[in-house]
């Protein structure tokens, strides 16, 4: 028999403060408890003691010292190493979060604090209706994303609060906030693919989220644009080492939002992280197509890509277009059948160059593999000589370019022969000065060799260019996806193209444009505001006739056709260097960028890598490559984990199939970018 005074030596007081939803102030309660005692245990005692008649069923213990829950109940307070100076809280694992979405709307719902980021994601997406969850990730803005000039601040304040979307009885608590039939591959279509307005036969599904048709219509549909003032007084990035400091805030996808010091009620950015968009389709993905148009504008916009003036009027002249049909009740008249039929057929295609190409003939062209051959202009830059092109015979196979001085040598020796894989492609081009030129720059032992190569007309150049650009990721012209590359290429041509012949716009219809809403600040500087609206109406002529949706495929179509694109810039420290550089990850390669001039210097792509790993200890990135290269570095202007999580996750994403049925393998993503800390 053991001795009270036995039992007192074996047991000690433990004070746990609980977190009442419904009182302001936490209370502690004071509980004897042994080592022995399993966390499941403790929390029943805590319920009994508190005594109140409440659901604690999402109450769980939070352990402040340690920043971590304690979720294992079956663990004994000794195996998790709790003792009498452990400082508890019990507290709900749901807490309310305010989210602002790409187009700018604030949502505020209740999310997992306990969840890890990744699995938190996932049900933030569902109750938003967005598929592919795992391409968004949560965004802690920085101090200078918040920067807003002085005078406007009190002007700003106010009309934030009014734009909250509350969708507080989001059930993420018990059951998946989404009925199971939205994911399926045979479900029936979620929207209508020319309107994007919800489908009605399917308005039942509504009934169990939080979104009703009218505020499923609020994300799906654009919001009016931003007044010219509001726009320059936003935050824009001037270098690469700004645009690397807006990337520093993103949450580590394998822990929690309580363990990474996120508190309730705080303002979290909700944002495409990985450029990789599978499987976009109109049917069921108004909210997703329309989040990504809007995230695509901000970055045009704000310049945090940038692009040419000609490129800025057509995503002007879309936004245009878009906020019109927005605004618009036409935008409810649907088309009669046979219209809808070639809309859809169109859509289809335009889903096809999305997504990188689907293999309608599997068979096709497995043998003969195509070749490009033809005259065309060719310069290398060099010290004092003045840019000139000289004209060879070109001949393009496999992924590689060989040139000779005519075409009678072509059988020979060639000039020289340039091969494409792992280059960076880039489009010099200026359609209504007739110039169609592809800039190479292909990887060498000590850095990027450039190369100017210049085409005579549009289809040359949208042949030549779709086949460097395969080439570069290492596939050749018998891919299934070079021929809707070429049309990807012709069609925005086509919409550079400035229509002469075209109807002038009507004075009055300049006159209601704003045309300063629809540009970057620095371009609207350079143009008077009637002179740019006559522009941008001019280029208007080209997509006048697209649907709403069509129309936002075919800015983020546009979008993703820009040298820049899909790039996160990081400022990091190459081990044995002196100076700083900018590392760019983007979905197939890193590439190390000169910092001061903006000029890549060498590039990796991420299919010749053998390894990567995290020296957690000096915060080192080492990566191994094939041929006995290696680099190493260290981030600067974000946590290593960060940049390790980037690499990863894209690795991780180029392992989806449609084949998988909808359902991802999230053991696999932390292995891949959990590193072994």
């Amino acid at each position: 028999m053991l001795s009270s005074s036995d039992f007192a030596s074996a047991s000690w007081e433990l004070i746990v403060r609980v977190d009442h939803p419904n009182e302001e102030e936490q209370k502690e309660v004071t509980l004897r408890v042994s080592g022995d005692l399993h966390v499941g245990g403790l929390m029943l005692k805590l319920v009994e003691q508190i005594n109140v008649a409440q659901d604690w069923s999402d109450f769980a213990l939070w352990w402040e010292q340690k920043h971590c829950w304690l979720l294992k109940t079956h663990w004994t307070l000794d195996k998790c190493g709790v003792q009498a100076d452990a400082k508890l809280l019990f507290t709900p694992q749901h807490k309310m979060l305010r989210l602002r979405l790409p187009n700018a709307k604030t949502v505020r719902l209740r999310v997992s604090f306990s969840a890890v980021v990744f699995k938190a994601v996932s049900d933030i997406c569902k109750i938003l209706n967005i598929r592919r969850s795992e391409e968004l990730s949560l965004l802690k803005p920085s101090g200078d994303y918040l920067k807003k000039k002085k005078k406007k601040d009190k002007s700003n304040r106010e009309p934030i609060i009014e734009d909250i979307l509350n969708l507080e009885g989001s059930p993420t608590t018990s059951g998946p906030p989404v009925s199971p039939g939205l994911y399926s591959k045979t479900m029936t279509p979620t929207y209508d693919p020319i309107s994007g307005t919800p489908a009605s036969s399917t308005m039942t599904w509504f009934s169990d989220s939080p979104l009703t048709e009218q505020n499923c219509s609020i994300l799906a549909f654009s919001q009016p644009p931003q007044s010219s003032e509001a726009l320059a007084d936003m935050y824009q990035p001037r270098s690469l080492v700004d645009k690397a400091r807006l990337n520093a805030g993103w949450l580590d996808s394998s822990r929690s939002l309580m363990e990474q010091g996120i508190q309730e009620d705080e303002q979290l950015l909700l944002r495409f992280k990985y450029y990789t968009f599978f499987d976009l389709n109109p049917k069921y993905d108004a909210v997703r197509i329309n989040q990504l148009y809007e995230q695509a504008r901000w970055a045009i916009l704000l310049e945090e890509i940038d692009c040419t003036e000609e490129e800025m009027l057509i995503f002007a002249a879309l936004q245009y277009h878009i906020s019109k049909l927005s605004l618009s009740a036409d935008t409810q008249d649907f088309a009669n059948e046979s219209e809808v039929d070639e809309v859809e057929a169109a859509l289809s295609n335009l889903e096809v160059t999305l997504e990188g190409g689907k293999a309608d003939n599997v068979l096709e062209d497995i043998t003969d593999i195509p070749k490009l051959a033809d005259h065309l202009k060719l310069f290398r830059p060099k010290k004092l000589i003045l840019k000139a092109f000289k004209q060879y015979w070109f001949i393009f196979k496999d992924t590689s370019i060989a040139y000779f001085k005519n075409k009678e040598l072509e059988q020979g020796e060639p000039v020289e022969k340039l091969n494409l894989r792992g280059c960076e492609v880039v489009p010099d081009v200026n359609v209504a000065g007739r110039k169609f030129g592809i800039k190479l720059l292909i990887p060498v032992a000590d850095g990027m060799n450039e190369v100017y190569l210049r085409c005579d007309h549009e289809n040359q150049y949208a042949q030549w260019m779709a086949a460097c650009i395969l080439a570069s990721k290492g596939k050749t012209m018998a891919d299934s996806s070079y021929q809707p590359e070429v049309l990807n290429i012709l069609s925005f041509l086509r919409m550079k193209n400035r229509n002469l012949t075209s109807q002038v716009a009507s004075n009055n219809e300049t006159m209601e444009m704003n045309p300063e809403c629809f540009v970057s600040p620095r371009c609207a500087k350079k143009h008077k505001s009637k002179q740019l609206a006559a522009r941008i109406l001019e280029a208007h002529q080209n997509v006048a006739q697209m649907p709403l949706v069509e129309a936002k495929l075919r800015f983020i179509q546009a979008w993703q056709s820009l040298p820049e694109f899909g790039l996160t810039y990081y400022l990091v420290r190459f081990k044995g260097s002196k100076k700083d550089d900018i590392l760019g990850v983007s979905y197939n390669r890193l590439i190390r960028i000169d910092a001061a001039t903006g000029i890549p210097m060498t590039t990796w792509r991420f299919t010749n890598m053998k390894q990567w790993n995290v020296n957690w200890e000096i915060r080192q990135v080492a990566i191994e490559f094939d041929q006995n290269v290696s680099i190493a570095f260290t981030c600067l202007s974000a946590d290593c984990k960060i940049v390790h999580e980037y690499i990863g996750g894209y690795i991780f994403l180029s392992t989806r199939s449609k084949d998988q049925n909808e359902t991802l393998d999230e053991d696999l993503f932390h292995k891949l970018t959990g590193g072994q800390e």
